[in-house]
């Protein structure tokens, strides 16, 4: 009875060492899908920040970019408004130096035209004068 009872012992902690080590495995490769499935979480969730941060840097240079043509925008046209004040300027100098010399010139026409009237006028007065003196 003894000994019935000593290989009942053993068959029962060999079945408990069988089930344990089978539970073992169980647990091992319950593990290892565990952890399989969390470096493809945590593959998965650093392929997403790396292309949000990707996305971020594209976003931030696309403005840096946009600012910096706005702000050429704005300087170019500056420029041409500054231009185009300084063609008015010279324009505008150009056109009194113009009237200024025309208004000489015309001046001086004038002033030619009177003195040949007046030589005129007297050469008529002195011929008038002879004519008289001849009658």
């Amino acid at each position: 009875h003894e000994r019935e009872h000593d290989r009942e012992i053993c068959e029962l902690a060999a079945k408990h060492s069988e089930e344990m080590e089978k539970l073992r495995a169980e647990l091992k490769e319950e593990q290892r899908l565990l952890l399989d499935e969390l470096r493809q979480q945590m593959e998965a969730t650093h392929r997403a920040e790396h292309e949000q941060a990707q996305l971020q840097s594209q976003t931030l240079h696309s403005l840096e970019l946009e600012a910096l043509r706005l702000t050429l925008n704005n300087m170019h046209t500056s420029q041409l408004e500054l231009t185009q004040s300084n063609l008015r300027k010279e324009k505008e100098t150009a056109l009194v130096e113009l009237r200024e010399m025309l208004n000489d010139k015309r001046a001086q026409e004038v002033a030619i035209l009177q003195s040949r009237h007046q030589l005129e006028w007297e050469k008529f007065k002195e011929q008038c004068l002879k004519e008289k003196e001849d009658l």
